[in-house]
């Protein structure tokens, strides 16, 4: 089954199986508009973990634009879940808007780096 995907708008976060890493990769904005897509995003990579089919959730957020509340509210809410299953949300290279709105907001912290994510695999498909 394909979903919509329109990436140059930030609307579709991709998640693809790298090696044991379940990466989330937004672009654009993630806004009150979009982040309701990064959630879903969030949602089927903390199933590929569920499911043991991958150690550790990195969004890699080096195509991100702006980042506004709505989108830090999706990223709490999804390392809320991953805490619960003894996991973590990893960021890989966050524009420095993003760091700003992590530091000010007091989530930088909840959130460890990975900058040295692996190169893109292919988007996921049940299998």
């Amino acid at each position: 089954m394909t979903r919509p995907n329109d990436q140059s708008n930030g609307t579709e976060p991709v998640v693809e199986i790298v090696g044991r890493v379940a990466a989330v990769r937004p672009t654009g904005e993630i806004d009150i508009t979009t982040a309701p897509f990064l959630r879903r995003a969030l949602a089927e990579a903390l199933a590929l973990l569920g499911a043991s089919r991958v150690d550790r959730i990195v969004t890699d957020c080096s195509r991100v634009t702006f980042c506004d509340s709505s989108g830090l509210n999706a990223l709490i809410a999804a390392r809320l879940e991953a805490v619960q299953a003894n996991a973590s949300i990893h960021l890989a290279n966050p524009a420095p808007q993003l760091q700003r709105l992590l530091r000010m907001t007091g989530a930088e912290p909840l959130f460890p780096r990975e900058d040295d994510l692996p190169a893109c695999g292919r988007p996921s498909a049940g299998g």
